[in-house]
């Protein structure tokens, strides 16, 4: 059975396996994308937030702490909408449980849109960027992670279970549906190349302002051996966009 979109995290066994992963500190999530992103995000006082594919949602949480107006997340699946409701909780942050396909925003509502590692599971890229260039504020932000093109190409690398020490990039430049061997599931993705995702990003109207390809700090690490592993191969695509004027 392959599973689409977000579909996956409602699987229950899948759904805790993938949990102990995401929540470990040497996690790729916290120690090498994570921070990036919040470098990028800067500033976020004031800000009405949009997170899609929110997850648990602890991203907002942080963010309405370091002084958000909203954070309002979107996420498809039951299983992390649950978690994203119990992770708000007394807080003003809200989640939707819509797909990022299905989600209809209203027109000029945020200054920042968020999405992280959610949109290679979409097949339609150029609506979602369209949705979200509509729903952002004149000078708005986009600022987005995905799975690296370098990763996506080719599944070959992901359908050994031992540690990986080398890696299979192929097909590059044949882009769409990739069927990923993943915490003993197979999940669909969609690969893109870099260009392909810079080309979009202007097509939706963005003016692309950064792009980082998450290279690791060697002070986030606590062993000198996975820093040097991770140095060997980009894990992380985050780029940033914003709405500009006619």
């Amino acid at each position: 059975m392959e599973f689409r979109g977000a579909s996956v995290y409602d699987e229950g066994e899948f759904y805790e396996s993938y949990m102990k992963r995401r929540n470990r500190p040497e996690s790729p999530n916290n120690i090498i994308e994570k921070p990036i992103l919040l470098e990028m995000i800067g500033n976020v006082t004031g800000k009405r937030v949009l997170d899609l594919g929110c997850g648990d949602a602890k991203i907002g949480v942080e963010l309405l702490q370091q002084g958000g107006t909203s954070y309002l997340g979107v996420e498809g699946s039951e299983n992390m909408t649950l978690a994203a409701t119990q992770n708000l909780e007394g807080t003003t942050g809200q989640v939707l449980h819509s797909s990022m396909e299905e989600w209809q925003p209203q027109p000029e509502q945020y200054d920042l849109v968020l999405s992280r590692f959610a949109l290679h599971y979409v097949a339609d890229l150029s609506s979602v960027f369209k949705k979200v260039h509509d729903s952002l504020l004149l000078g708005g932000k986009f600022i987005f992670s995905v799975q690296h093109p370098v990763l996506t190409s080719s599944a070959k690398s992901a359908e050994g279970s031992c540690r990986r020490s080398d890696w299979v990039v192929d097909d590059y430049f044949n882009q769409g549906e990739r069927v990923e061997p993943w915490i003993g599931k197979k999940v669909i993705k969609y690969h893109r190349t870099v260009e392909e995702y810079f080309q979009l990003l202007l097509a939706a109207g963005f003016m692309v302002e950064d792009l980082r390809e998450g290279t690791p700090r060697p002070e986030n690490f606590s062993n000198r051996e996975e820093y040097e592993r991770r140095m060997r191969i980009p894990l992380v695509l985050i780029i940033s966009g914003t709405k500009r004027g006619e």
